[in-house]
């Protein structure tokens, strides 16, 4: 069966594309071969290099060991003076790179000959494996050491000896010298193995002898067993890949055996190291590729895409013109469109019921035709301007064929061809019904402004989302916000509530009715002016406003104006308690005040007293100068009292001319009668009063808690009655109560002490 065309484009596109990714994918192959075998020529040489330098340096060295080995068993070399004789056996290793100090030592370890000193160093080496392995018999020629840290120098060294025997062949001493690691780290030093590489150099049994980069902890390590290793004693010299032990990286390695000696060098480079300019490549082309490959399949499926829909085309126009002609028909309104002369090209069947003229009738002729002279004088300034560019929209009325009059809103679309008006479209819409509507909301909504604006509350509205509609005319005086100021704004912002105690931020009602959609209780608060501060102590309601499907669509919050009545209540609350001429606290307050008092005098095992003071001659003052005068000196006579006493005290007012000082809190009488001695001190000085003075005196009468009474009635009424003794006794004095059967103490600053003890 033949494909479609669509098909083969796409499955041509496919193969090409998998052409494009195979070429790509070769590419890649090769140049990762190629790096791979750059890296393998580079390490072979690089550690090839590494063998011929160290292995000049271990055969210099060993040569030097051999002289000295030879001239310690030559009895001409050994009758020289001890100056020659060191000139003859450490001559040609002085001239050896990298190397320290070369030692003999005797049988027993001992350093007796010193290649840098004329006088051996005295030090003992026969702890060390070189020396042991020459004890025991199990070595000879050279031998290579493990690496250590030199007993004389300290450096990190290599030693390298040999031994030499008498003529009986036993152990004659040991010829050890020391190649400093430090010379082959500034080998190793000079070549660049990228991130991860190391060079390392080990003895043949597996044993590292120095590393880079160099770490101290590693130096006499053994690796033997471990894969590497066992790849690098499996032959004098190779390459291969492998994961190293000590920190599990995977690398390329390149080894040789140093020469004929004990020794192995390997050049270790990072994988990752190697590969890293390769998948950066690697990447670059496989993307590359990609967006090739993902291009010659986009553009087959677009194409084919397109074909595809240059088919659907002609049927989607064909079936798009018959659904807006559909559509256009059925719409309630009139819909036309006339080309630049005014000429009909276009019109819906809305034109039968509002003109009489079927669209078909009505093609090509024009729209004075349609309209009649009149109605066409009346809209040609707006044909003429939309024929200019400029969109029209504006209202008419149109009698339709049956004589019904009808309300209607015409829009001229002009139809733009960049600057060029080809035509215009015109739509019709009857707007009766809605007409009627808005005369009929026009005038709930006038009844309701003039009922809102009447009553004596405030009345606030918002919508949904809390943003002001409306305030009637007491909400403006409340908030101080005019209408259209607070119109649009947060009603937070223009209904500024605080709590009752004005300590902080209330929560806003209305804004409660709106986050739980129902009615929200009447709540007490502050409303503070916008611009003076004034507050205003109000209740308020508020509702949420609903349409008729429960949707909310906005609140309505009514603030009743409750300062007078507040103010009225707070001063009848303190008009109970306080006395109306003096401001004093009255009797209820004071007996309040006691109860307090007495209970936490004896919780903390304290004392109370209570004063009973009455004004002498203030009868006569009231009866020749008048009640008012006498009010007047009660109002200053109050203020001298209180500015006498503590703040925790109390001075109150019983009535008339009596007062009764409350002193919770004290320890001991005299204190009680320094207050009484500063109370007579305050008072006696002369009262100004309307330009007269005034000169009155004061009776008093203390009484003590726990001594004189267990509760206010007792300490009262022996207070009582140590005033009248005081009045008896001459007036202008304070008296102590002492006992029912005792006269009360007089009260002086002069005899406190007497007062204590009686």
């Amino acid at each position: 069966m033949r494909l479609p065309a669509t098909s083969r484009l796409i499955l041509l596109a496919l193969l090409l594309s998998l052409g494009i990714g195979g070429l790509f994918a070769r590419s890649i192959w090769t140049l990762r071969e190629e790096a791979w075998n750059n890296a393998q020529r580079t390490n072979t040489n690089l550690v090839r290099a590494l063998d011929r330098s160290i292995a000049r340096t271990m055969e210099a060295f060993d040569q030097s060991l051999q002289g000295v080995v030879e001239g310690m068993t030559d009895p001409r070399v050994m009758a020289l003076p001890l100056a020659m004789r060191n000139l003859a056996l450490f001559d040609s290793s002085l001239r050896v790179q990298g190397i320290g100090s070369i030692l003999v030592l005797d049988r027993a370890g001992n350093v007796v000959m010193d290649s840098e000193q004329s006088v051996p160093r005295k030090a003992n080496f026969a702890d060390r494996d070189y020396f042991k392995v020459f004890e025991s018999g199990a070595h000879t020629g050279l031998y290579v050491g493990a690496p250590v840290r030199a007993r004389l120098s300290g450096l990190n060294s290599l030693p390298v000896s040999r031994a030499f025997y008498d003529s009986d062949g036993r152990l004659a001493g040991v010829a050890v010298g020391t190649i400093r690691l430090a010379h082959f780290q500034s080998l190793f030093e000079e070549l660049n193995l990228g991130a991860g590489g190391a060079l390392n150099l080990f003895r043949a049994d597996g044993m590292i002898v120095t590393r880079y980069p160099f770490s101290e902890e590693v130096l006499g390590r053994s690796l033997a067993g471990t894969p590497t290793m066992r790849n690098m004693q499996s032959a004098r010299s190779g390459i291969f890949t492998g994961r190293a032990a000590l920190d599990n990286v995977e690398r390329l390695y390149a080894f040789r055996h140093v020469g004929d000696y004990p020794l192995m060098v390997n050049v270790a480079q990072s994988v990752d190291s190697i590969l890293a300019g390769w998948y950066r490549s690697a990447w670059l082309s496989g993307s590359f590729a990609l967006v090739l490959m993902a291009a010659c399949v986009g553009l087959a499926v677009l194409f084919a895409r397109e074909l595809g829909r240059r088919q659907e085309v002609s049927v989607q126009l064909q079936q798009a013109e018959h659904d807006m002609r559909t559509i256009l028909n059925n719409l309630p309104s009139m819909i036309g469109y006339w080309d630049r002369d005014l000429r009909n090209r276009f019109a819906n069947n809305a034109y039968v019921e509002w003109f009489g003229q079927a669209p078909g009738e009505m093609r090509g002729r024009h729209i004075r035709e349609l309209l009649g002279e009149e109605l066409y004088e009346k809209n040609r300034p707006y044909l003429e301007h939309a024929l200019q560019g400029h969109e029209q929209i504006f209202e008419r009325t149109i009698v339709d064929p049956t004589g019904t009059e009808r309300y209607a809103i015409a829009s001229y679309v002009p139809d733009m061809d960049g600057d060029e008006v080809r035509g215009i479209f015109v739509q019709v819409t009857d707007i009766t019904e809605r007409k009627r509507m808005e005369e009929a909301l026009f005038e709930e909504k006038e009844r309701m402004r003039l009922t809102l604006k009447s009553i004596g509350d405030a009345v606030v509205c918002t919508d949904a989302q809390g943003v002001v509609t409306y305030l009637n005319p007491v909400a403006q005086r409340l908030t101080g916000w005019q209408g259209f100021d607070a119109a649009g704004r947060n009603v937070d912002e223009v209904m500024r509530l605080v709590t009752p105690d004005g300590q902080a931020p209330q929560t806003s009602p209305l804004r409660q009715a709106l986050a739980q959609k129902k009615a929200v209780e009447p709540t007490r608060g502050v409303l503070l002016h916008r611009t003076s501060g004034q507050r205003f102590d109000v209740e308020e309601t508020a509702s949420p406003i609903t349409d008729r499907h429960g949707q909310i669509t906005g609140a309505v919050a009514v603030l009743r104006d409750v300062t007078e009545s507040v103010a009225m209540a707070e001063r009848m609350a303190h008009l109970a308690q306080y006395d109306v001429l003096t401001d004093l606290p009255n009797r209820v307050l004071l007996q309040d005040r006691a109860r307090q008092a007495l209970a936490h005098a004896r919780r903390d095992k304290k004392s109370v007293a209570v004063m009973y003071i009455d004004l002498d001659g203030f009868k006569q003052i009231n009866d020749t100068l008048g009640h008012d005068m006498g009010d007047k000196l009660l109002v200053q006579l109050a203020k001298r009292l209180t500015g006498a006493v503590r703040v925790s005290d109390t001075v109150c007012r019983q009535g008339g001319d009596e007062f009764v000082v409350m002193l919770p809190s004290i320890d001991t009488a005299e204190q009680a009668c320094h207050v009484a001695n500063k109370i007579m001190a305050a008072c006696s000085p002369a009262y100004v009063i309307n330009d007269q003075v005034l000169s009155v005196g004061l009776s008093g009468g203390i009484a003590l808690f726990p001594q004189h009474g267990e509760n206010f009635d007792e300490l009262s009424r022996h207070a009582d009655a140590a005033m009248y003794a005081a009045k008896t006794a001459g007036r202008r004095q304070f008296r102590l109560y002492a006992g029912a059967d005792a006269q009360p103490v007089l009260v002086t600053q002069g005899d406190v002490q007497a007062v204590e003890n009686s």
